[in-house]
């Protein structure tokens, strides 16, 4: 937050005061864009969803998004550290999408922006943009107990988008079971790209933006999910599929190597080998691994 906010703890800005990134990226804070006028759709996370006029955006911390604002657009951006507001949730930013909706009700619109629209009526709206006026006019001063009506306001903005959208996040709490759902979604997009991209080159970089996730949430989750690295997993799934073409194809053995992403066919050897039990030859013959019926 320290490059596009006047404070580290929590800014608010309004158009025309720093340039909006247009590409995919991630930030380790807590973000609302505020479309007042223009604008069209976001990306965020794997979802696309609506961000016209009347609309908020709630972006969690480390999730991947793009929120276009167009020439002559109008919108209002707050930035804020998850211990501004929250002191006493003793999380890390990564394992946010664990916490129970029930104990802090405030991170909802947070967690399920990928699935639920934030727009209000011209009089909510209305509403709305006052407490951002005085929240901008409460931090240029950050006068005698400033930061307290801040926290205040800034909270009673969030509870406000709760109240107007109970029943669709209640909704989504449910059916997410406070973000496992959503988990394994992000987690499915990453495997179909593992899949899809076996016989090439491919980094845990290139799998997290094909999956719209950051890479240190993807190596995080991966971790804490299969107790693997990307390379392990990727690893794995490859010799999984050798192992299919072994038994269901004639190819030839280095042949299959490089379907599977292996350029190096002695690599290949040594790496089933270590996994497996036996040589890629002797699997294909029907050799069984040394500890097979055990």
């Amino acid at each position: 937050m320290q490059e596009r906010a006047n404070h580290l703890d929590f800014d608010i800005r309004f158009e025309g005061a720093r340039d909006v990134l247009a590409r995919p990226h991630r930030h380790e804070y807590f973000q609302i864009q505020v479309s007042i006028e223009g604008g069209a759709q976001q990306l965020i996370g794997g979802a696309v969803r609506p961000f016209r006029a009347g609309h908020l955006s709630f972006v969690l911390p480390y999730r991947v998004h793009v929120v276009p604002h167009p020439e002559g657009a109008r919108y209002a951006i707050v930035n804020f550290d998850q211990g501004f507001l929250w002191p006493e949730l003793a999380v890390a930013p990564l394992d946010l999408e664990e916490v129970p909706v029930a104990r802090v009700p405030e991170l909802a619109p947070f967690l399920f922006q990928e699935y639920v629209d934030f727009g209000f009526d011209e009089v909510d709206f209305a509403r709305i943009l006052g407490w951002l006026d005085e929240l901008s006019a409460l931090n240029r001063t950050r006068g005698f107990a400033a930061v307290g009506a801040i926290r205040g306001i800034l909270l009673q903005l969030i509870a406000f988008a709760c109240q107007r959208h109970e029943a669709q996040l209640i909704e989504q709490a449910q059916r997410h079971s406070s973000g496992r759902s959503s988990r394994r979604d992000a987690l499915q997009r990453v495997m179909r790209y593992v899949r899809e991209h076996l016989s090439e080159e491919m980094s845990l970089n290139d799998a997290a933006a094909a999956a719209m996730l950051s890479p240190n949430y993807l190596a995080h989750r991966l971790k804490k999910q299969t107790d693997r690295t990307f390379t392990e997993l990727v690893t794995e799934r490859r010799l999984d599929r050798a192992k299919e073409l072994l038994l269901t194809s004639n190819a030839r053995i280095v042949d299959i190597a490089r379907q599977c992403g292996f350029t190096d066919a002695d690599y290949f050897s040594r790496r089933f080998r270590q996994q497996i039990g036996v040589t890629p030859r002797q699997f294909r013959s029907g050799v069984a691994a040394p500890d097979a019926g055990t």
